[in-house]
């Protein structure tokens, strides 16, 4: 009987080792696996953080210098062209149409806009005080959407919004891009974001991060 069982023994006797040597090549493919979507998700937030950045970083500059794109050349913020006029002289629906247009081209509204759209543009590329800029930028695409108001189908004199969404715009978008971007943390990678987290003020208060 033992001559019988050493063939029903020996397999039972290497299938452990069999399984464990099976084991260890997938765990360590398992711990590549997570690293380079880990490494994928910091490229991936990086390169929206750039981006986005460069959206508010170039709609400043475009409208200090007049580059004759959305402001056309000469009539820049430092020719003495005002960046809120045109825009907000030009609302035509919403609940705060009136108070648009008395806002149109006050020294005050021009330096908020341009302070706005000029920090958040340079604390987002640099990938630094991402939840402050959230906030800021999540301030100024509320304005301007209720500005372009979406939701009408026609302006107050009557003719087509032409609107394309009646929630959903440019402005949404940027928005929650901006609070992903505070969400993830997303500075480190190609940024400033952990020298930034580091300085003891910021460590002291989170909401600076």
């Amino acid at each position: 009987m033992a001559v019988h069982e050493h063939p029903h023994r020996s397999p039972r006797f290497h299938l452990p080792s069999l399984r464990g040597n099976r084991t260890a090549p997938a765990s360590e493919d398992g711990v590549a696996m997570l690293s380079d979507t880990h490494t994928a998700r910091a490229y991936a937030f990086a390169s929206l953080r750039l981006l986005t950045g460069f959206v508010f970083l170039w709609a400043f500059l475009d409208k200090t210098f007049g580059f004759g794109y959305a402001t056309p050349s000469g009539k820049g913020w430092i020719d003495g062209g005002s960046p809120t006029k045109g825009f907000l002289s030009g609302v035509a629906a919403g609940p705060m149409e009136s108070t648009f247009h008395d806002w149109a081209g006050a020294t005050w509204a021009d330096w908020l806009f341009m302070m706005g759209l000029l920090g958040v543009g340079v604390a987002v590329m640099a990938g630094v005080a991402l939840r402050l800029a959230a906030l800021a930028g999540i301030a100024m695409m509320a304005l301007m959407w209720i500005a372009e108001w979406p939701p009408a189908k026609h302006l107050s004199d009557g003719a087509p919004s032409m609107s394309t969404n009646p929630f959903v715009d440019y402005h949404v978008i940027y928005a929650v891009a901006l609070i992903a971007l505070a969400a993830a943390a997303a500075g480190a990678t190609w940024g400033l974001g952990k020298v930034w987290a580091q300085l003891p003020v910021v460590r002291d208060h989170a909401w600076l991060r």
